[in-house]
């Protein structure tokens, strides 16, 4: 049986990477711009019913976005990595009940559009919108530290830190536009510092989870051949750091526009013509 299966597995890992790397700038750049737009307009009431904050189309640039990862991981997730993952995912579950039902760790929320199906009160794409965000912000800061990250004492804390950066540039955002608000707002652009302190607990569950089954020698060696595997990152800066801009939201804009830095920094902004 794996004789069998281990071929298709490449075929269809070779033919999303192709489709991923024929397609990266309407992927990483196009996408996240009409995101943006269309959340906006939807914000601003200037989209009919039918498509003001559509659930299916919301959840397709999501998914489409996150291809150039999915593409860039599928060959080094092993058997292990993918109980890991699948466990990670439920953690993301476990803990977004626990902030439903009691207001912690992230703060009292309500969700103000639909994010789609709901399982018991959860999006049930919620690891499409949480998981990602890990897996960039461990890629990214072991290309932006180098050498230093072969340290766990260094990889672990700089990663989590990272992790927490986007959701300081994600919350916010949400908020502008009514995906979610907090009950008692918050003095972070209507963001409580106690969702940041819940974030700081998912961040460093995440990444030790990652860190832990994730073949660090071989995502590195991918990470160099695969040019795309951070375009999803990209998608990020564009998104949100466009709808913190429209909102006036400086210090997000700013953190995201970091990230678009140390993306410029690893060479990550390469989108040859074809």
């Amino acid at each position: 049986m794996a004789s069998v299966d281990l071929p298709a597995r490449a075929r269809l890992e070779a033919r999303l990477e192709e489709l991923v790397d024929d397609n990266r700038f309407t992927i990483a750049v196009v996408f996240p711009t009409l995101g943006a737009v269309t959340l906006l307009a939807s914000a601003e009431g200037l989209l009919p019913e039918p498509l003001r904050f559509n659930p299916a189309l919301l959840l397709f640039g999501v998914a489409v976005m996150r291809l150039p990862l999915l593409a860039g991981l599928a060959p080094v997730v092993t058997r292990r990595a993918a109980v890991g993952l699948a466990l990670l995912c439920g953690y993301t579950y476990a803990v977004e009940l626990l902030g439903v039902r009691t207001g912690y760790p992230y703060g009292a929320f309500e969700y103000g559009v639909d994010l789609g199906p709901m399982v018991a009160g959860i999006p049930a794409a919620l690891p499409l919108f949480f998981l990602p965000l890990a897996l960039n912000a461990y890629l990214v800061t072991l290309l932006v530290v180098g050498d230093a990250a072969r340290r766990a004492v260094v990889r672990v804390p700089l990663v989590a830190a990272a992790v927490v950066g986007m959701d300081l540039v994600l919350d916010p955002a949400a908020v502008a536009v009514g995906f979610w608000q907090y009950d008692a707002g918050g003095a972070y652009y209507g963001v409580p510092w106690l969702n940041f302190a819940g974030w700081t607990l998912s961040a460093v569950v995440s990444v030790l989870v990652v860190d832990a089954v994730l073949d660090r020698g071989a995502l590195l060696a991918r990470l160099d051949a695969c040019r795309f595997m951070l375009d999803d990152l990209v998608s990020f800066v564009i998104l949100w750091g466009g709808l913190n801009l429209y909102a006036r939201n400086w210090l997000p804009a700013a953190l995201a526009a970091a990230y678009g830095y140390a993306l410029w920094r690893t060479d990550r902004f390469d989108f040859p013509e074809r």
